[in-house]
């Protein structure tokens, strides 16, 4: 059988010797879809608990109770957008 010529280009190439096979890759992919998923489900806690803290913040220096819904609502006025 006659190889392509994206095969002899690509067999051509220093690859440092290191071929994959599709299910290889897939399962490297499949590794590296669930570490990502895992970071942003980790950063996403951490980001709730910092916005929480803030607005504890918020809640203990209000002065007048009346106020601090809206104080919180504009704590990131460009959320607000």
């Amino acid at each position: 059988m006659e190889m392509t010529d994206f095969q002899k280009t690509l067999l051509s190439r220093d690859t440092g010797g290191k071929l994959f096979t599709q299910k290889e890759f897939d399962d490297a992919l499949e590794i590296a879809k669930t570490e990502i998923m895992t970071f942003a489900i980790m950063a996403a806690k951490e980001a709730a608990m910092i916005e929480r803290e803030a607005c504890a913040k918020l809640a203990d220096e209000c002065v007048n109770i009346e106020e601090l819904g809206e104080a919180i609502r504009n704590r990131i006025p460009k959320q607000r957008q």
